[in-house]
């Protein structure tokens, strides 16, 4: 029988710290951030984790090659399980959505499961993958904003999903040389991305009709200094990887990416004016980073 801890394994059990945050950042930017936005928030866990048994399903003879510790190689988890897994967790994600957010949040998390299955098993190997994954994403962030009463506060989400969407493609094309390694240019290009992201995060602010909640707080400052410290998280691990693109060094650039994105949607949600939910997100950062040194977020 499979241990819990094979099954953690299999879906990157910590990595999920960097999920809620989507579906926060979205609702929080259309003006719904709510009780509904927790559902959704674990409605998109699911789907995360569901996209990670199904990537080890779908990796399962490369794996045995390239990372032969992995759960399904190493014969911790039977293959059929997996995929068991990733059905199951596809299915309830869906179900909670549409429990959640009933109809319109369906209509944004069935093309997100979609572009999840597509991405493993289809796109990863392609050009096409990081653009798929920046896409799941992208939706996810959207998700958040579904319950919204009006395409003009769902359209208020698309910058914080297009800056999340981004991310994730760096982060996704960094996560390719992973195993074998690259030159300096990958790190480098990817590392130039993540200051422009920063940058951009943390000019602007709350609508008008939004910016007195940042006031109250105290806490104007928020997103600059989260948006510098999503930089400096995940920035100086790919400035080591400029310095030394060996396969350990990016993979470390790649587990700082996944660790770091709470910072970078906090940073999204105090520019929407909720500074304290987005300290709160912020915290997501710590907790991860000790869990992933007992559980791989890769």
């Amino acid at each position: 029988m499979t241990a819990p801890r094979d099954l953690l394994d299999l879906v990157r059990a910590p990595a999920a710290l960097s999920v809620p945050g989507d579906v926060i950042a979205g609702a929080a930017a259309a003006g719904v951030l709510g009780r509904r936005t927790v559902g959704l928030a674990c409605a998109s866990v699911c789907l995360y984790w569901a996209g990670m048994a199904a990537n080890d399903w779908a990796d399962r003879r490369l794996d045995a090659v390239e990372r032969p510790e992995r759960p399904i190689p190493s014969g911790r988890v039977p293959a059929g399980a997996a995929l068991g897994v990733a059905v199951g967790l596809t299915a309830a994600g869906l179900a909670v959505a549409g429990l959640a957010g009933g109809r319109r949040a369906l209509a944004v998390a069935v093309p997100l499961a979609a572009a999840v299955w597509a991405y493993d098993v289809a796109a990863k190997g392609t050009r096409a993958g990081p653009l798929t994954m920046a896409l799941c994403r992208t939706l996810d962030v959207l998700l958040g904003a579904a319950p919204a009463l009006s395409t003009r506060h769902v359209a208020d989400a698309l910058p914080a999903a297009v800056t999340v969407g981004a991310h994730t493609y760096l982060l996704t094309a960094l996560s390719r040389a992973e195993v074998s390694g690259t030159g300096p240019r990958l790190p480098a290009l990817t590392l130039s991305g993540t200051v422009a992201l920063a940058a951009v995060t943390a000019r602007g602010g709350a609508s008008p009709d939004r910016a007195a909640v940042t006031v109250r707080t105290g806490v104007s400052l928020t997103q600059p200094a989260l948006a510098a410290w999503y930089a400096a998280q995940f920035g100086l691990s790919q400035a080591r990887a400029v310095a030394d693109p060996c396969a350990g060094r990016v993979r470390d650039a790649v587990s700082a990416g996944i660790v770091s994105l709470p910072a970078l949607q906090a940073a999204l949600t105090a520019r929407a004016g909720a500074a304290r939910v987005a300290l709160a997100l912020g915290a997501a950062v710590p907790l991860a980073r000790r869990l992933v040194r007992r559980i791989s977020a890769t």
